[in-house]
């Protein structure tokens, strides 16, 4: 007896979904880094692990993680309400009813393009930014359109290009405050700016100030407002606010009005009851905790100040220059644009031993632009910019 083939039959290989298609092969510049990494002198200007920068951690009170409160429970999907009240006291004439609370930004920003977004809806994202939400936005079927920040005297926000940048299928407008990796923080014209276009169009602001305590040559105020003029969504938490991003907690406030608060968190409630993925012990030590970022952070901007001025001494008379640092823990070079900014990183690695971040990564042209970190140990840091500049 002949048996038809099964329309199956062509199936019999497991399937993944496309968007997982990432590419596993290391890239020239990840095969380089690994090769650097074994040798003794390497040095790493990339560092962005604060836990790897021997910074003094005693003021966290860690007993409170096995406080009696850690044994008990609550199933609140929006967070336990005396962490909740612990962040709300983080920002002025916020209420703890409007916070909720996530294991990570990243979370956040997975829910809220749950929230906003159907398959295939745009979010209009700043150029240059942190690489990271090119790989979120895949993640979840969700396009994502760049509008272009200009640098005159410092970075601002072209009007018209983010106009221009706005189609039917835009749902929201993330700004970052301060940038990263730009270290600029959105000026009141910025505000402006992105206030207008969002009320014009009827977008929501996803706000993401997870660098906004570190100021290191300007500040500015939060974007949290109750009575914010457009649905607007700021993100903190404590992997950059008390540098401790093994903690798995951050957060997001919902600013606006009343009746577009309510209708989003109602709906993010149900989202977040969907996972519960805030760990217990970490709520209930969050106030204790928020009471002792200053000691934190103190040591970070020390830190990040000491390299820069040290940067500033090093390639003063040299080919290179930075862009002015407002805050958060990098800075941008200006290098001469003769050679591709991954070859001239690959370089640095093969022959200096010196890890860099090359600009296009996050954005900039292929050429002319690098990346450092400045929360390395200030020998380290001093030593592997010689190197680098030896090779420039």
């Amino acid at each position: 007896m002949i048996v038809d083939a099964s329309p199956f039959d062509s199936m019999s290989a497991m399937h993944f979904a496309s968007r997982t298609e990432f590419g596993y092969e290391l890239s020239p510049f990840g095969d380089a880094l690994q090769r650097a990494k074994q040798h003794s002198e390497f040095i790493d200007l990339t560092v962005s692990n604060p836990t790897r920068c021997r910074f003094d951690y005693s003021a966290i009170p860690l007993n409170t993680l096995a406080s009696e409160a850690s044994l008990h429970y609550d199933a609140n999907a929006l967070g336990m309400l005396s962490a909740r009240i612990a962040v709300a006291g983080l920002y002025s004439g916020i209420d703890a009813e409007r916070i909720l609370l996530t294991a990570s930004t990243s979370e956040a920003y997975g829910f809220l393009f749950k929230l906003l977004c159907e398959p295939g809806d745009a979010i209009l994202v700043p150029s240059p930014s942190y690489p990271l939400f090119d790989l979120l936005a895949r993640l979840h079927d969700v396009e994502l359109i760049k509008y272009p920040l200009v640098y005159h005297d410092g970075w601002q926000i072209d009007p018209a290009s983010l106009e221009a940048a706005v189609t039917e299928r835009t749902r929201a407008i993330i700004a970052i405050h301060p940038n990263n990796p730009t270290g600029h923080y959105c000026s009141g014209m910025d505000r402006a700016v992105l206030d207008d276009v969002a009320q014009r169009y009827g977008l929501p602001l996803i706000v993401d100030e997870v660098f906004l305590d570190y100021s290191v040559e300007d500040s500015a105020p939060s974007f949290a407002k109750a009575d914010a003029p457009v649905l607007t969504f700021v993100m903190g938490g404590l992997s950059k606010l008390l540098a401790l991003p093994q903690m798995k907690l951050a957060w997001t406030v919902v600013c606006g009005s009343d009746q577009e608060v309510t209708n989003a968190l109602q709906r993010l409630e149900i989202i977040t009851d969907t996972f519960l993925s805030v760990a217990t012990p970490v709520q209930a030590a969050l106030p204790a905790w928020l009471s002792v970022r200053a000691q934190i952070q103190q040591q970070i901007l020390e830190r990040v100040t000491a390299n820069l001025i040290a940067l500033d001494n090093l390639i003063r008379g040299t080919v290179v220059s930075r862009l002015r640092v407002e805050g958060g823990w990098c800075v941008v070079l200006r290098v001469p644009a003769v050679m591709d900014d991954v070859a001239l990183a690959i370089s640095l690695l093969d022959q200096a031993h010196v890890a860099v971040h090359p600009g296009s990564f996050y954005g900039f042209p292929s050429k002319g632009w690098l990346v450092v970190s400045l929360l390395g140990n200030p020998a380290q840091f001093a030593e592997g910019l010689q190197r680098m500049l030896q090779l420039l």
